[in-house]
């Protein structure tokens, strides 16, 4: 039985192994060195940041870096190895011995597909990892103006909460509105209207969990919309229980980016959207949860193109497969949050938004493919 992997597959295998560490490491450099190193330096000199600090933010940087350079590094490592092996007509000696072109591509795909792996661990566990980190360095994330509401069956609103600041458990200048039953035309009626002073999540009086409100003053309202008895009290019990929990974590989560929250707490969240009906907050987040499994898909993609693109004559420009390489790449992130506001904005379903690059870069293997007469 024949080894699956042989000499041939170690050399190619080695080859753009090597080419693509050096192109991840150059991406990496060129992305860091001119904005997110000037600006770490000023804040050691002000003494802003400690140079352990400051050395701590860049490496918890890189991991946000790295999710872009492993495709980026894979389509560069594959396209300059195979187009050197062109240029020195190593390729035209396999071909003489009888190696098909998949048979060539096959020591490109098991480095494709360990790429792909490290690319998708490292958007789901290494970003939000180092978004974390970051956080507590830089500090917290204040959320302005967070407004949750609460239906019934028939998707009527029975309250709506209206935090002005949130930081980690406390808000401030939040407004409870209480719906009545009865409806006028569009418009649901008020029964009650809350005003707090600060505001926390905890355990209500039956030891379930519930937005605790403090210095409170209480609007009671008529039939007429007519303010019909003030009242001050030192606490106020809302949202107990699941809805609680499920207004919490969306609020948590509205002060992220879909970058910071792994695959788990991510699929979580586009579900209390959709249960919350948040439409375009849910479509906008289902694309980016969707796009979690497509972008590292793209690492096998860009490593095929690259080959295709380094299969060219001996006398042929080099540089004509790096140009086309390179706007391919510019291309596939230029459009991204294109993409991403056409599923926010429910032009086209977030499954096709997330899956269109990926099947565009598949288009553009087929179509060399073809025209490389392979």
């Amino acid at each position: 039985m024949k080894k699956f992997f042989t000499v041939y597959d170690r050399y190619i295998f080695t080859q753009v192994l090597i080419t693509t560490i050096v192109a991840i490491l150059l991406f990496t450099i060129v992305w860091i060195a001119p904005e997110m190193l000037l600006n770490t330096i000023k804040k050691i000199l002000r003494d802003e940041y400690t140079v352990k600090t400051g050395i701590m933010v860049l490496v918890y940087e890189l991991p946000k870096i790295l999710g872009k350079a492993f495709p980026v590094g894979l389509l560069l490592g594959s396209l300059f190895t195979f187009d050197k092996l062109s240029k020195d007509s190593e390729l035209t000696i396999f071909r003489a011995v009888g190696m098909s072109f998949s048979r060539i591509l096959r020591p490109l795909l098991v480095l494709s597909f360990i790429v792909t792996y490290l690319c998708f661990v490292t958007y789901d566990k290494w970003i939000p990892y180092s978004c974390q980190k970051l956080q507590e360095i830089k500090g917290g994330v204040t959320l302005t103006q967070y407004i949750y509401t609460k239906k019934d069956e028939n998707n009527h609103p029975e309250q709506a909460v209206i935090v002005s600041r949130f930081f980690q458990n406390e808000m401030s200048n939040i407004i409870v509105l209480n719906f009545s039953k009865q409806v006028f035309d569009d418009l649901h009626g008020l029964n009650n209207i809350l005003v707090a002073e600060t505001g926390r999540k905890g355990l209500n009086n039956k030891s379930q969990p519930s937005w605790i409100l403090d210095n409170v003053t209480s609007y009671d309202i008529d039939e007429d919309g007519i303010f019909k008895k003030i009242t001050k009290q030192d606490r106020a019990y809302i949202l107990s229980g699941e809805d609680a929990e499920e207004a919490y974590t969306i609020m948590v989560n509205s002060t992220k980016r879909d970058r910071d929250i792994n695959n788990k707490d991510l699929k979580h969240y586009v579900n209390l959207l959709k249960k919350a009906n948040l439409d375009e907050d849910y479509r906008l987040m289902y694309n980016k949860y969707l796009q979690r499994f497509f972008h590292p898909f793209v690492c096998v993609l860009l490593a095929i193109l690259g080959c295709l693109l380094g299969f060219s004559k001996p006398r042929e420009q080099r540089l004509i497969g790096f140009t086309i390489a390179i706007g391919c790449i510019f291309v596939y992130y230029i459009t991204l949050p294109f993409f991403d506001l056409l599923a926010e904005k429910g032009v086209l379903p977030p499954l096709i938004t997330a899956a269109f690059p990926p099947l565009a870069f598949l288009c553009a293997i087929i179509t060399f493919y073809k025209s490389r007469d392979l």
